[in-house]
């Protein structure tokens, strides 16, 4: 498979959310697996917007390329992403987490 077609599959990375931190961030990231802090509280989908916020941002993709699949409303989220590669948005997101 080229990368070309393996950016267009979608990528699932599973999150652990924790609403009502100071500022909103990218905490730890271990593989396909991330820890995120959110500004937002868990109030009517306020931290889920947050968080595909976030991940639009760190990931310098279009909000319309991330969609929450899991986890509406718990901690435990998986976020799809589509236009990346596994390894690219491991990486793009390792970056955002050691600039923060």
């Amino acid at each position: 498979m080229d990368s070309k077609n393996e950016a267009e599959h979608a990528v699932r990375v599973t999150v652990r959310a924790k609403p009502r931190a100071s500022h909103s961030r990218i905490a730890r990231v271990d593989g396909l697996k991330v820890e995120v802090a959110l500004a937002a509280p868990p109030v009517d989908g306020a931290a889920n917007e947050a968080l595909l916020e976030l991940f639009a941002s760190a990931l310098s993709l279009p909000k319309r390329s991330l969609s929450l699949v899991l986890g509406q409303t718990g901690k435990h989220k998986v976020i799809e992403i589509t236009g990346l590669s596994a390894e690219e948005v491991t990486a793009r997101l390792l970056r955002e987490a050691a600039a923060k």
